[in-house]
């Protein structure tokens, strides 16, 4: 708990956010196969692509390649402590996604976050949307997911 009696979270407010403002995320982690095929197996997404060896080596990729909503989910999750942890009352939507290269067994991802947008809520006071353009870079530095994500964000509280 803090001096005024709440929890202390890692996350931001909506007012101590600004259009402009960037986060490049500490966390990273090395993708496994575990990873992939577990994911495809909870998700039922049966793509040779992802779960097939052979399949996939007769592709232009020449390997597996990792489930692609897996890498979305990743590379939101790496920001989550540095922006949203504790102060967001959910996510609005995703929009523009991309990936713009393969992900592989072993790769290591980072991600990077901007503010792109923000504004007042206009049915609730004590909220904000932030809009975010998350990134999310491979060992080679090549960006391998990008998005833009609406969020609803607690407004500080008054004290």
């Amino acid at each position: 708990m803090n001096k005024s009696g709440g929890f202390a979270v890692p996350g931001l407010y909506y007012d101590e956010f600004s259009i402009g403002q960037k986060f490049d995320h500490p966390w990273t982690r090395t993708v496994t196969e575990m990873d992939n095929t577990l994911f495809c197996a909870m998700t039922l997404n049966v793509q040779p692509l992802h779960l097939d060896a052979h399949f996939a080596e007769k592709t232009e990729f020449g390997q597996r390649i990792v489930n692609s909503l897996f890498t979305a989910g990743l590379m939101v999750g790496m920001t989550v402590n540095d922006t949203t942890m504790g102060t967001t009352v959910g996510n609005l939507g995703f929009t523009e996604m991309k990936f713009p290269k393969p992900v592989f067994h072993g790769d290591t991802l980072r991600a990077k976050t901007k503010v792109t947008a923000m504004r007042e809520s206009r049915s609730r006071p004590d909220v904000g949307i932030v809009e975010f353009e998350h990134t999310c870079w491979n060992h080679r530095e090549e960006m391998v997911a990008i998005c833009r994500r609406q969020a609803m964000m607690r407004k500080k509280p008054r004290v």
